[in-house]
């Protein structure tokens, strides 16, 4: 039943009250620098390696992951694991290679870098096209999943849930970078604690359902004795979710490129690691390698566990729409719904802890960008500190009204998450092209740079809707895919371009010393760890 009783609700008034509470003691505590810029915008030495690693994990997560993961946990099996824990992967790539190029040319945003490396032209025209994106279709859907999900295990209207969302996460934005960092320490917390809770109820159902009682580790050995084809992490072309996850490209293609741009590109995800030494900012990044190993745990097992109980007979109506068409993203809200009270309000928690930390991770994102990249160097050149930080506030304030008044419009999509993250990955090739071409070779023209970034959205297009204009003529190539030939049509571009017409100017280079990419032995063994973990789970899971 969606509803939360008295004792959920003092368990929920209780992590608010925390997490506030805790915000402000932050806050508070070194006051004396919240009118600095690079203080309030990165947290400038203020965040641990631990702090680094829980922010990105708490901004990285949301509401997606808890429901839509374990939807597709449901649909197509531990497969969609490929997104977390080829992250992890990632972020190994991102700690060595990109990090320290960002830090030792004192890079601050991700406009900043391109105006630095390319110019203005490129930086500007990015800087725009990344807050219209980051407000309307990042923050706007983190809202509206984000409600969604809490009216699915409450009786709170979609209306009141938008308003709270908004209200709870401006609360923590305002304080700026340090008191996003470390209050995402208590949001991973919450999250992971509610996530794992609704995870061994998912198993101990099952165990129960086939006569075992509540032992979840007989639970998980029935989930592939009934479940074995959930359990294959690459799919073959016959596969029916093959153009979701087309085989190997999610080992040696496309997945890299989605990956890529998201952890090594984005200002809401590489602002945590931008205001630390490089030591702490490797750590950091290497903690959080290590957390979205467990992340498929609490999101798409649930899933999968949900998919034999319905096998078996239960929650038919309850995993059906009103015609009777079984929905996928219903398995992750009905197990919430299971719990007993009081457990309830420690997952309502976690997935409000999501929301939240994603809302305002976002949040400063935007506020950063506008202020750094477009007030600082357009509109007021000659701002005080107290007035950047003043603008960058009243930023988080705006960006968050519009979008939770467009919010309610994503209602008429179906399956919004899914049409939003295909869509996004339209620009993720081109802006994966010019930040590589311009960190590792330094032929890379501007020009070059300006026309990637241009022609990453109509490739993507024609490669996406040629098939239907040629009535299939034309291969209909899986999502995946089109980014890996996108991206490698840009760079093809972008090398003639360079090669052709060099640029004599030569002060856009970026520094770049091999000694930055030496890590420490600690970081070494830590990721070799994760490395084989990765190809003991894809051995296994194959």
């Amino acid at each position: 039943m969606n509803k939360l009783y008295t004792e959920d609700y003092i368990v929920f008034l209780l992590y608010f009250i925390i997490v506030s509470g805790y915000g402000y003691y932050i806050y508070k505590k070194k006051k004396s620098s919240s009118s600095d810029s690079k203080a309030f915008f990165l947290a400038e030495g203020s965040l641990t390696w631990w702090a680094i690693g829980a922010s990105l994990i708490a901004s990285n997560i949301s509401a997606e992951h808890f429901i839509g993961m374990s939807g597709s946990g449901f649909a197509l099996g531990l497969a969609i694991a490929t997104y977390e824990w080829m992250a992890a992967a990632t972020l190994i790539v991102v700690a060595i290679f990109f990090i320290p190029v960002y830090l030792r040319n004192k890079i601050y945003t991700m406009p900043q870098f391109l105006a630095t490396r390319y110019n203005n032209s490129v930086s500007t025209t990015m800087t725009v096209f990344w807050l219209l994106v980051y407000v309307f279709v990042n923050l706007t859907s983190i809202i509206y999943l984000g409600a969604i999900a809490i009216t699915s295990i409450s009786t709170i209207s979609f209306g009141w849930c938008v308003t709270g969302l908004i209200v709870f996460s401006v609360i923590v934005t305002l304080g700026g970078m340090k008191v996003i960092g470390y209050t995402d320490v208590i949001q991973v917390l919450v999250l992971m604690i509610g996530g794992l809770v609704t995870a061994y109820l998912s198993l101990s159902l099952v165990s129960e359902n086939f006569g075992f009682g509540s032992d979840v580790l007989k639970g998980l050995s029935i989930l592939r004795a009934k479940a074995d084809s959930h359990f294959h992490m690459i799919f073959a072309s016959d596969h029916p979710y093959y153009k979701d996850l087309p085989g190997l490209s999610v080992l040696i293609g496309g997945m890299w490129i989605n990956q890529l741009n998201y952890w090594g590109c984005n200002q809401y995800i590489v602002q945590r690691a931008l205001g630390a030494d490089l030591k702490t900012a490797r750590n950091g990044i290497l903690f959080a390698a290590f957390l979205k190993l467990l992340i498929p745990v609490i999101a798409v097992l649930p899933g999968i566990a949900m998919f034999v109980l319905h096998q078996e007979g239960m929650f038919q109506q309850e995993m059906m729409d009103s015609h009777g068409t079984v929905k996928p993203d219903h398995a992750y809200p009905i197990l919430m719904n299971l719990l007993p009270v009081g457990l309830k309000g420690v997952a309502f928690a976690a997935l409000t802890a999501a929301i939240v930390a994603s809302l305002a991770g976002k949040a400063n994102s935007i506020s950063t960008i506008f202020s750094l990249d477009l007030y600082k160097k357009f509109i007021n050149k000659n701002a005080s500190e107290r007035s950047i930080v003043r603008t960058g506030r009243w930023a988080v304030i705006i960006s968050m009204v519009i979008a939770g008044l467009v919010a309610p419009a994503l209602q008429t999509l179906d399956q919004a998450y899914q049409f939003i993250q295909e869509y996004i990955g339209f620009i993720a090739p081109g802006v994966l092209a010019i930040f590589l071409m311009g960190l590792f070779w330094k032929k890379t023209t501007s020009s070059a740079a300006l026309t990637g970034a241009l022609l990453t959205i109509p490739i993507s297009t024609i490669l996406k809707f040629l098939p239907g204009i040629t009535n299939g003529t034309f291969p209909d190539y899986p999502f995946i895919d089109r980014m890996s030939i996108t991206f490698l049509f840009i760079v093809f571009v972008m090398v003639v371009m360079s090669i052709a017409v060099p640029e004599k100017d030569k002060h856009h280079e970026i520094i770049i010393d091999k000694k930055m990419f030496i890590v420490t032995p600690a970081f070494t063994i830590g990721a070799v760890i994760i490395v084989g973990i990765l190809a003991a789970l894809y051995t296994v899971f194959w």
